[in-house]
């Protein structure tokens, strides 16, 4: 079997176009297979792609009444109605905005009580779904991924997690800027799930995830940068503003 090819990189001048082009994609694979079932990110990153794909199914160029959706994760320890959840983050720029069922909305509940009775629900409602045709990601300033931590090992299927400092103070928006507020643990799809849609793409913007995408397609694949583990799969789109592809020289594709 020949190895899976690099990722795809695609470059765009700035940030709302590169959110316009994956919106415009997304949009077109769901009308082209309307029962589509998608994973999501939350985080700085999505907020203007998810615009641009609410306006776009606002203006009758896709529907989302057929589609599934799950996301990647969720705080540990608060309810899907607290302000700081990503649930209400999700209702706020997208869940809101299209016309995608209740029923078909897919999310970690931060407040079980059980949480790994709660990772196995997770796991098993994907496979239900019939896995997820297209997985889209961000990327943490440190590679993680979902919340898939860089550390010595990695969780292949869902899980509970421990935050780095460095994540939580990246979500303390969320939470009135107080670092001390955002939970120290959160649930997440592990590596594992992710890798097995069938269709990835990361969206990365900025100048501070340059150093990180320079790793991730060039570096050698290790759990200290989770995104690395990326290059293993046969079919990953690489979506970069020109900031965030400035470390990638002649790799990057515009």
């Amino acid at each position: 079997m020949p190895p899976p090819s690099s990722p795809r990189i695609l470059v765009f001048p700035n940030e709302r176009s590169a959110a316009r082009a994956l919106a415009r994609r997304i949009a077109e694979s769901i009308r082209e297979r309307p029962r589509l079932v998608l994973g999501l990110p939350t985080g700085r990153t999505p907020v203007r792609f998810y615009h641009e794909l609410a306006t776009i199914a606002a203006r009758g160029g896709a529907s989302f009444s057929q589609a599934t959706t799950f996301n990647l994760d969720e705080f540990l320890g608060i309810p899907s109605d607290h302000p700081g959840s990503y649930r209400r983050f999700m209702e706020a720029h997208l869940f809101g905005r299209v016309d995608l069922p209740r029923s078909q909305i897919n999310f970690l509940n931060g407040a079980a009580t059980n949480a790994a009775a709660e990772c196995a629900r997770y796991e098993r409602a994907i496979a239900r779904a019939g896995g997820i045709d297209v997985q889209i990601l961000g990327i943490g300033t440190n590679g993680h991924i979902g919340f898939n931590e860089p550390g010595r090992t990695l969780h292949a299927r869902t899980h509970r997690v421990r935050l780095k400092p460095e994540t939580r103070r990246s979500n303390a928006g969320l939470f009135c800027g107080k670092t001390s507020a955002v939970p120290a643990e959160a649930l997440s799809m592990g590596m594992g799930t992710i890798l097995k849609a069938r269709s990835i793409v990361l969206l990365a913007t900025g100048a501070s995830k340059a150093a990180c995408i320079e790793r991730v397609v060039n570096g050698p694949i290790t759990t200290e940068l989770p995104a690395s583990f990326l290059q293993l799969h046969a079919d990953v789109t690489i979506m970069l503003d020109a900031p965030a592809a400035g470390r990638l020289g002649r790799r990057a594709a515009r």
